[in-house]
């Protein structure tokens, strides 16, 4: 499976520490060994999956999208604000 990193998730993993960085590098391989480990959303964000995972005692929050043939990485960030954000973003590209 092809996995595609979307601006607004590259943005938000380039400002951060590279400890931190790593620890998304890995969460994402364990996503994409099991794409349905996260939480499928309802409502406006129904065709998003949201994966959890702490890190320095902090909730993190990764929206990907999965196709037949590919993963979409849209976001990531702390709970605060994160689907404001993420419906924002969504209504500045489509």
């Amino acid at each position: 499976m092809k996995i595609f990193f979307k601006p607004l998730f590259r943005k938000f993993v380039k400002k951060q520490t590279r400890a931190f960085q790593l620890a998304i590098e890995d969460e994402i391989e364990k996503i994409a060994d099991n794409p349905e480990a996260g939480i499928s959303k309802k409502g406006d964000l129904a065709e998003f999956q949201i994966y959890k995972f702490t890190f320095n005692k902090q909730v993190i929050l990764i929206a990907y999208r999965i196709s037949e043939t590919c993963m979409f990485f849209y976001s990531a960030g702390h709970h605060e604000n994160f689907y404001r954000d993420l419906k924002r973003y969504l209504r500045e590209v489509e």
